[in-house]
């Protein structure tokens, strides 16, 4: 199953939508998908950015927070 990352694992790291949507721009990722139905990890992480790992970080604890 892949993990999805969602807004609120951003929001949850105080990431601002901004500079967030600058990231996904320069990246060549799919705002609107992320917005929308959330993105695949492994997008994130094939970026090679840390903050985007941080995120990945983020979505994988509260994914074993809810079992």
């Amino acid at each position: 199953m892949t993990l999805l990352v969602h807004p609120r694992h951003m929001r949850a790291l105080k990431y601002c939508a901004r500079g967030a949507r600058a990231f996904f721009q320069r990246h060549g990722l799919d705002w609107q998908r992320f917005i929308t139905t959330g993105i695949p990890a492994e997008e994130l992480i094939a970026t090679g950015d840390a903050m985007a790992a941080a995120v990945v970080d983020q979505a994988k604890r509260e994914e074993q927070a809810n079992g």
